[in-house]
């Protein structure tokens, strides 16, 4: 039975991928998620059921608009598929437990904020306030241990990125601060910091690679969000695997 929930749970996270990139191209804009439905930016045609199959319609349509041809965005796919691969990994990672509500939750912000983050260099409050409410309300209801570890986590995180933020004057954003402060109600003190720590990584190896592909200065603008997102699920799922791994090393 655990790999049919687990490929239900894939489905089920490729589904909600296709709508998280709704959200994530449109709330910023501060357009309805729900009309006008979806369709070719450039030609405006009305996408039908052939179209909106997650993933599998990019790749049946070679990634083009069936109508005018236009290059429909890799972002679309991807974050459908890692979606589902996220939301198959949280259950495999926590099975039918309480835990998997704040992971389905938690996965899916920062799915969102990656999707609004490249497309627009914004973390959108309008996201970011109703994960953090439903976040906090569950964890008291499951809590970490210590239970107040998720406050001083989010506390922990929000300071720390608020401090780099006045060091570099404005080299953090906003919305990356406010993120950092959910990610501790999630993942508490430790886990924060282990958070910053990859992010950071992450981060300074996907801005070389930018910068070398396309030739710029180092005042290029590159998006962190997405960066914070892959270190956040690194340490939620493998975290503590990690921490035992850097442990042995001193051992």
């Amino acid at each position: 039975m655990t790999i049919t929930y687990t490929v239900f749970f894939f489905i089920f996270g490729l589904v909600f991928g296709s709508f998280f990139n709704v959200v994530g191209l449109r709330v910023p804009k501060k357009e309805s998620i729900a009309y006008p439905p979806s369709h070719c930016t450039k030609c405006d045609r009305q996408l039908t059921a052939l179209d909106l199959v997650p993933v599998f319609s990019y790749l049946f349509l070679r990634g083009r608009c069936r109508s005018c041809g236009e290059k429909i965005h890799w972002v679309y796919p991807l974050m459908e598929a890692v979606t589902g691969i996220l939301f198959a990994l949280s259950f495999l990672h926590f099975g039918f437990t309480p835990e998997l509500i704040i992971a389905i939750l938690f996965v899916s912000m920062l799915v969102i904020i990656t999707v609004s983050d490249i497309a627009y260099m914004l973390i959108p409050d309008k996201v970011l306030l109703p994960f953090g409410i439903l976040l906090l309300v569950l964890r008291f209801f499951i809590p970490l241990d210590p239970w107040w570890d998720a406050l001083v986590g989010a506390a922990a995180g929000f300071l720390i990125l608020l401090l780099i933020s006045v060091v570099s004057k404005g080299g953090m954003g906003g919305g990356d601060i406010k993120l950092f402060f959910v990610i501790g109600l999630v993942l508490g003190t430790a886990g924060t910091f282990m958070t910053l720590f990859f992010a950071s990584l992450i981060g300074a190896i996907v801005g070389i690679i930018i910068l070398r592909k396309t030739g710029q200065g180092r005042k290029t603008p590159i998006p962190f969000g997405p960066s914070i997102a892959a270190g956040a699920v690194i340490v939620y799922f493998y975290g503590d695997m990690v921490l035992d791994w850097y442990m042995t090393l001193w051992t």
